[in-house]
């Protein structure tokens, strides 16, 4: 008798998913009409439910990690400036601000009230995240109703006078509930220094960058021949493990570029050979700029970087070969060696527009609130990314951030277009002068003469990764490149691949011509390319391939290989 009992309870258990995957097709096929009852249940909503073998591939399918991100959807900042929207959940939101001194304190607070109706289901909910320059919190939203989320007391008069004139700013999770979960931990194992990581990363930029990974025949190492390395040599690298790999992942994401770091070759005057790099240390706020010998960094990439680097040589064409000063180019390497990795202008490079620049769903709005957690998490390292960056564009000295948000509201301007002002290659910070990984590089050729008379016109400091690769000042002649170039590699690549399982693919490689204030006027090139060609644009946006085709004046999106 037990064993039939629990025989049949075993077989009801196994009908649940079947009857809730039943239930699902039929609500796909037989969607309610506006006069029919509402549906009691979203097949996607439903999904937790299933099986996590059944129910996770299919979420896999209809989202990527960037549902972590959410999408802002306007500001309110009294009862006359309400705002509407549509939710992943409730179809119709109305939000207003309405301001009160229920504290009794000097400025008072407010309440921000949501009115939510005409949900799609009876089981979803929308999540909401809530920021002003001084707080961040969050609540949802499962009923048709008006809610309220209560701010007792504003932190002082700038909060109160910010919030006034721009109001508190609103962020919808539109992915829900259970697929912000499933993207959530599509970009944790991003993290991860295994295999599960590098897999991780591999599909992640697949996803999102459009592109294939294709394994390169074994071995995955070349013998490298010291001799045909030459000063000014360029080393593309790629890394797709640990913090190291998802950090190069989500820079290439939001950039556009197919590398995620850099470094230059340079000899010295008895002919030996050193590599220089920005981006040297044991840590995020460790790194520094520093020059190793070829045989102690090589030795390092191949044994000991755990991140699992691919580097790409890139070896200059024999022209500016024959221009670069390597006596300016070894001054300028040792006035910056032991100085800090240029956090200060790190994110600066790829911002060029009040919003051309951003992979959907990214903007200004959610790039102040994401500044704003992290300054209150690590507010160290949030004022050496951005506080003194912001500053100098502003023309202020010393604001923290909310501080420098309210003043930007002062001057009748924008986040994003505080933003979008360029880096100046000769700003001095605190701690001198800021060169990320690939501005390092770049100011040194200026130094060493590679750009001739564009060098004052040109900052250096603007430049991807991506758009130091597609100079066109590498070999292009085929014949030339040393015989030991890709190993053994079916495929012949226009540049060298020493290090790698991966076949290193650089789209747009050494086709761009520099000139005047390249990448730092974007908008202004997309206002006069053909009405078609921004039509790719668009699509490549919507992509998150914004800031691929930054900088190509004179020539078409190329997609990635």
């Amino acid at each position: 008798m037990t064993s039939m009992a629990a025989s049949s309870s075993q077989s009801f258990c196994s009908l649940i998913p079947r009857t809730v995957l039943l239930v699902s097709v039929l609500v796909f096929l037989f969607p309610s009409q506006p006069e029919a009852l509402k549906s009691p249940f979203s097949p996607i909503d439903m999904l937790s439910l299933l099986p996590r073998q059944v129910s996770w591939p299919i979420l896999n399918y209809l989202n990527n990690a960037d549902d972590l991100l959410p999408t802002f959807v306007g500001a309110v900042s009294s009862p006359d400036k309400s705002i509407q929207w549509q939710g992943a959940c409730f179809d119709k939101n109305t939000a207003w601000l309405e301001f009160h001194n229920n504290s009794g304190s000097e400025f008072g607070g407010g309440t921000l009230h949501i009115k939510a109706s005409n949900a799609h289901s009876w089981t979803c909910m929308d999540l909401y995240i809530f920021a002003t320059p001084y707080r961040v919190t969050w609540d949802y939203y499962f009923f048709s109703r008006e809610h309220t989320l209560e701010f007792t007391e504003w932190e002082g008069k700038q909060e109160f006078e910010y919030v006034k004139e721009a109001g508190v700013s609103i962020f919808l999770l539109q992915a829900g509930v259970l697929r912000t979960l499933q993207a959530l931990f599509d970009v944790l194992p991003l993290f991860a220094n295994s295999d599960w990581g590098e897999q991780s990363n591999v599909k992640f930029l697949e996803n999102h960058m459009g592109t294939t990974f294709k394994e390169r025949r074994p071995p995955w190492t070349t013998s490298v021949n010291v001799d045909d390395i030459h000063s000014g040599d360029f080393l593309a690298l790629s890394k797709f493990r640990g913090p190291w790999g998802a950090f190069e992942t989500l820079q290439k994401w939001v950039t556009g570029s197919f590398a995620g770091h850099s470094a230059v070759c340079l000899r010295d005057s008895e002919g030996n050979l050193w590599v220089a790099e920005s981006g040297r240390g044991t840590g995020v706020e460790d790194d520094i700029i520093d020059v190793l010998p070829w045989d102690e960094w090589w030795n390092y990439e191949l044994n000991n970087d755990s991140s699992n680097p691919h580097i790409a040589f890139l070896p200059l064409h024999p022209d500016l070969r024959a221009k670069l000063n390597e006596t300016a180019a070894w001054e300028y390497v040792r006035s910056m060696v032991g100085k800090p990795y240029g956090y200060h202008n790190l994110i600066f490079s790829w911002i060029d527009t009040n919003h051309g620049n951003y992979p959907p769903p990214l903007d200004a709005h959610l790039v102040a609130s994401a500044m704003t957690i992290w300054t209150q998490v690590r507010p160290t390292l949030a004022a050496n990314l951005w506080n003194e960056a912001l500053n100098i564009r502003l023309g202020t000295k010393g604001l923290d951030l909310p501080e420098i948000l309210v003043e930007v509201e002062k001057h009748g301007s924008s986040f994003g277009e505080l933003l979008a002002i360029p880096e100046q290659d000769d700003w001095i910070y605190a701690d001198g002068k800021s060169a990320s990984c690939v501005a390092f590089i770049l100011e040194m050729y200026k130094a060493a003469g590679l750009f001739g008379p564009l060098s004052s016109s040109i900052q250096v400091t603007e430049f991807t990764i991506k758009d130091a690769y597609t100079l066109n000042f590498f070999e292009n002649n085929s014949s030339r490149l040393p015989k030991w170039c890709n190993g053994g590699d079916d495929v012949k690549l226009p540049y060298c691949q020493i290090l790698g399982k991966y076949r290193m693919y650089l789209p747009g490689y050494n086709s761009i011509e520099p000139y005047q204030h390249m990448n730092e006027r974007l908008e202004e090139w997309y206002k006069s390319i053909p009405h078609s060609l921004k039509g790719r644009l668009a699509h490549g946006m919507k992509k998150g391939k914004a800031v691929a085709y930054k900088g190509c004046p004179n020539s078409e999106p190329e997609e990635a290989f």
